[in-house]
């Protein structure tokens, strides 16, 4: 019997030169810039224009006036990631479970387009909705004789003002991040579960909320992150006076208190970093865990 020996060649593979734009995008507007903070922020002018290492701009950042904007950015970030989040969840839940076929077609364009929606824009309207001579202001003082601000206590261009419209924008974001996991859940389970004798609440206790906290916490973490980075919303309601870390960032790179004070706005960036990172890593944690159930 004659056999053959077949000499295979090494195939070239090409198909990973479709990651080089990725990975130059990457490299050009993420690992650069922040390369570029962490080395700002440990850099301080000496007389003459000459410049050294150290640690002051650091200790500034994170101490007086500075620490309290970046405690009270976390505060407020927080408070609005819990609130977007249980609101949404209810919201997904509805959609997820619904018979129709327009309604979760409807809620998952809007909330596609929603969740992009912020900055100057999403500022302006609210400001015509309910600012100071909004329209619905007017409305409501002219037809039933109430303020808003004084008698609701609904104040556009305070800190719950700013987190109020940060809803607008993280609520549609965490109904795109959890209906995927709410529709993962099998039937099977359920209906193991009635089969049981578990109460509807025993099926969540230990089924299916087991199941979604890994994604919940992940979706979390993603809507802090969101509300921490916003800047422009803010800016435009409060005109800068609010004590949050992206507008103290703001003034000091514009010098509107101090001029020459970019490296300390570069340590403020380098703090909000430290702060972000972390969460990021425990979303893709998050999401590939719950993968292992739901997909």
């Amino acid at each position: 019997m004659k056999t053959e020996s077949v000499t295979r060649r090494p195939v070239l593979r090409w198909s990973w030169f479709g990651l080089v734009p990725f990975f130059g995008y990457v490299a050009i507007f993420f690992i650069l810039p922040t390369a570029v903070i962490a080395y700002s922020a440990f850099r301080v002018s000496g007389e003459g224009g000459a410049s050294a290492f150290s640690g002051a701009n650091m200790t500034t950042a994170l101490s007086g006036p500075y620490l309290d904007a970046l405690w009270n950015s976390t505060k407020m970030s927080l408070v609005s990631a819990l609130i977007a989040a249980v609101l949404g969840v209810v919201l997904a839940y509805a959609v997820a479970t619904s018979r129709g076929g327009m309604l979760p077609r409807l809620v998952s364009t809007s909330a596609a387009v929603l969740a992009n929606f912020g900055g100057l824009p999403l500022a302006f309207l609210f400001v015509a909705a309910i600012g100071n001579a909004g329209v619905l202001t007017s409305f409501v003082q002219q037809r039933l004789g109430l303020s808003l601000r004084d008698d609701l206590g609904l104040d556009l261009y305070s800190q719950s003002g700013v987190q109020f419209v940060y809803l607008y924008f993280l609520i549609p974001l965490m109904v795109l991040v959890i209906t995927p996991a709410l529709e993962g859940l099998r039937p099977e389970w359920r209906e193991a579960s009635d089969g049981l004798g578990a109460h509807g609440w025993q099926y969540w206790r230990y089924v299916a909320g087991p199941a979604l906290l890994p994604h919940f916490l992940g979706s979390l973490a993603l809507l802090f992150c969101t509300s921490f980075s916003s800047y422009a919303t803010a800016e435009a309601l409060t005109n800068g006076t609010l004590a949050i870390t992206p507008l103290r960032i703001d003034s000091a790179l514009s010098g509107n208190v101090l001029a020459g004070q970019e490296n300390l706005g570069a340590a403020l960036a380098l703090s909000m970093i430290v702060v972000v990172v972390p969460l990021t890593l425990l979303y893709q944690l998050m999401q590939r865990r719950s993968s292992r159930w739901l997909q």
